[in-house]
């Protein structure tokens, strides 16, 4: 159980029998009155963003959710397919549960996938990820404005803005959780 004021953003808590993640955490103490915590939650299993309040004395429980590396097998127009390397068991998610991170998706990567009650409920790209430059304007010679980006598309279908220096085919570095160009990678 979780007491108002360990309610804190990334964890995972259990509310109407469904696992949601805390996005968003605000514990007001008001100069006249009882402390309470008001919490933006994510459900892990459709998506959907609600706020709740709770007391000072309010508590909810844990959700018992895993999180496990499995590597993205394929899309097969409906669902998405992970396998664990290490059993081979394979779990499928649908388009609404990798909403977040399908333009992140590429085949035979390493992802974080949580599962519930032995159920795939939701991925999270690695934070940072190496990827192919596959569409971007090409570079002007001479043109040296520091800071300067130009829009770009990876392998996996983002859209980045890299530095005017990149073209297509380099493989760049890129922070997941931002979009932002990290910086070339090194091959």
């Amino acid at each position: 159980m979780l007491s108002h004021t360990e309610m804190k953003q990334g964890k995972r808590i259990l509310v109407d029998n469904q696992p949601w993640i805390i996005v968003k955490a605000d514990f007001v103490k008001p100069g006249k009155g009882q402390a309470f915590t008001k919490i933006k939650i994510k459900n892990l299993m459709d998506g959907r963003v609600i706020e709740r309040t709770f007391k000072s004395s309010d508590s909810v429980p844990k959700a018992d959710v895993m999180d496990t590396d499995m590597q993205y097998l394929y899309n097969d127009g409906e669902m998405y397919h992970f396998m664990n390397p290490a059993t081979y068991e394979q779990v499928a998610l649908t388009e609404k549960q990798v909403e977040d991170c399908k333009k992140w998706l590429k085949e035979n990567e390493t992802y974080e996938v949580t599962l519930w009650e032995e159920r795939a409920i939701a991925v999270v790209p690695p934070a940072f990820m190496i990827l192919e430059i596959t569409e971007c304007e090409p570079g002007v010679r001479g043109d040296t404005v520091t800071g300067a980006t130009k829009p770009a598309v990876v392998e996996s279908g983002a859209a980045i803005k890299v530095p005017l220096f990149v073209e297509i085919g380099a493989r760049v570095k890129v922070d997941t959780r931002s979009g932002e160009y990290m910086e070339r990678a090194k091959s």
